[in-house]
């Protein structure tokens, strides 16, 4: 989460998806897609949707002045969603060199790639037509040798190659007139974004013709290249594995950094093409066992000690608590909830889906007092007789409720140094003691101790080697995880449920 700009009503925006949040009423029964519609522009080969405010977030870097305008400008808005560039020479290089040997062996070696390592904990890749390649470090994680990162760079390469990206950017050219006109009739430059990712919605995301089309072209030169060709099917069911373990599919609502499969599911026919695909260049090996143990062991040496899951700058979640140790402050959601993190927003909801939460930052001038804020109208159907000044933990603070439609919300707006801490909170039916729950929430927002700061690490993937006595069981207990640690082993190691641990091999494991 980071802060937005002075008396920014965006963040709200894009949660509840209208201008000056008028949408207040029309949560009912869609809480987890509303923004899931708004940003699934994240896919293969298609950067995310982002607000132009995001775009100067991260500076130009002297290698990157020498990009086209246009092209730096989506640049710096893929570093501003995903968390900037993830330094780390050696995964760099691994990459670079991946990326080397795939364009030799390519249709097209003639065209220039540049790969950018993102500090996300999405699992996502995309390109853009100039030949741009990112990948996030959430993805580099999944992976479990080189031929399944191969094959993801391989299939955005096969979009470049077959021109869809660039098919695809002139749709969005002539989506551009969309904003001009928003423009002259939109006073609220936050909703005139809004209006804008509307109108690219359609354009986010490629064919079903066009993703079955670059598996083909990826396949083939990840094949020509040397890698193993069925890599693209191990990954693509280990990403689909993936997508199983986010409880009540939470990570559709996380509006920063989308995943991979958030538009493009890795259906079992896909995954079915994807195995017809690598026959075409060799039949399934029986006897390759110790090849395929070669090739992750290597690969795993390489991904020793990368950042798992959220980077503390930026905050992160542990179970039901949210800690930044930057902004330095920390919460914890109410009983049964599940936390996101995004680069707008903390976004949270109830097992079920019949409550969730938001909370976002924000500048307010001093002057102004937050129980004026919050009927300032930046919210509508605001209920003056339950607008109340308090204090939360000794800071300044003010709540008020409004009701939607079908939805419910309870507000907080809480002054924490410079900052206005916003929180809202939605059920579909309020009673006292959801109130009383939310109230308990807010209660426990409060300043992190220097200790608490200076002890925040991030998670971290660590290698280990398989023990004559290891379980899955027991190893997935050594993981600093809050739930379902033995799915999370699995699916981290591409490991199916009948799957036993070989003695001696290596794998992945989640440590602070």
């Amino acid at each position: 989460m980071k802060r937005g700009p002075v008396g920014s009503a965006k963040f709200g925006l894009w949660l509840l998806g209208d201008k000056r949040w008028r949408a207040l009423g029309r949560w009912s029964g869609h809480l987890c897609l509303a923004a899931a519609a708004l940003f699934l522009a994240a896919c293969t080969a298609s950067p995310p949707v982002t607000t132009p405010q995001a775009a100067v977030a991260t500076p130009a870097k002297p290698a990157d002045a020498a990009m086209p305008p246009a092209v730096l400008r989506e640049h710096q808005r893929i570093l501003a969603t995903y968390g900037g560039v993830y330094n780390d020479p050696r995964l760099q290089a691994m990459l670079e060199q991946t990326v080397e040997r795939l364009v030799a062996a390519s249709e097209r070696p003639d065209l220039h790639y540049k790969v950018t390592m993102l500090n996300s904990q999405s699992v996502n890749a995309f390109a853009l037509p100039t030949g741009q390649i990112y990948v996030t470090r959430g993805l580099i994680a999944l992976a479990n040798d080189e031929s399944e990162l191969a094959s993801v760079l391989a299939h955005e390469m096969g979009h470049v190659i077959a021109r869809h990206a660039e098919i695809r950017e002139q749709q969005v050219r002539q989506a551009d007139l969309v904003s001009r006109v928003v423009t002259d009739v939109v006073s609220d430059p936050a909703a005139g974004a809004l209006a804008l990712a509307k109108s690219k919605l359609a354009l986010a995301s490629f064919s079903r013709a066009q993703e079955f089309e670059a598996d083909a072209i990826g396949v083939g030169i990840a094949a020509r290249a040397g890698y193993d060709p069925y890599g693209a099917v191990r990954f693509l069911t280990s990403m689909e594995h993936n997508s199983d373990l986010k409880p009540e599919q939470t990570g559709s609502i996380n509006p920063g950094a989308p995943d991979f499969l958030s538009s493009h599911p890795a259906t079992p026919e896909r995954i079915s093409n994807a195995l017809a695909n690598a026959r075409q260049y060799r039949a399934p090996a029986t006897d390759n066992g110790k090849e395929l143990a070669q090739a992750r062991a290597t690969y795993l040496a390489d991904i020793d000690g990368i950042v798992y899951g959220e980077d503390p700058s930026e905050g992160f979640v542990r179970g039901r608590h949210f800690l930044h140790p930057k902004l330095g402050f920390t919460f914890t959601a109410p009983e049964g909830f599940t936390l996101d993190n995004t680069a707008q927003a903390v976004l949270g909801i109830r097992h079920g889906g019949g409550q969730a939460l938001r909370l976002d930052v924000v500048r307010v001038p001093a002057e102004q007092s937050l129980a004026e804020y919050l009927t300032s109208g930046w919210i509508e159907n605001i209920d003056p007789a339950t607008v109340e000044d308090i204090t939360i933990n000794g800071f300044p603070a003010a709540t008020a409720a409004a009701k939607g439609d079908q939805w419910d919300f309870r507000l907080y707006a809480i002054r924490f140094g410079s900052d206005v801490y916003r929180f809202i909170f939605a059920a579909k039916h309020r009673t006292p003691e959801t109130d009383r729950a939310f109230r308990e929430s807010v209660g426990t927002f409060r300043r992190m101790s220097l200790a608490e700061i200076e002890a925040a690490k991030p998670l971290r993937l660590q290698i280990v080697t398989v023990g004559p006595n290891d379980t899955v069981e027991k190893l997935a207990s050594r993981m600093a995880v809050a739930d379902r640690a033995v799915d999370r082993f699995r699916v981290l190691n591409g490991l199916d449920p009948g799957d036993k641990l070989k003695p001696g091999s290596q794998v992945k494991i989640i440590v602070e």
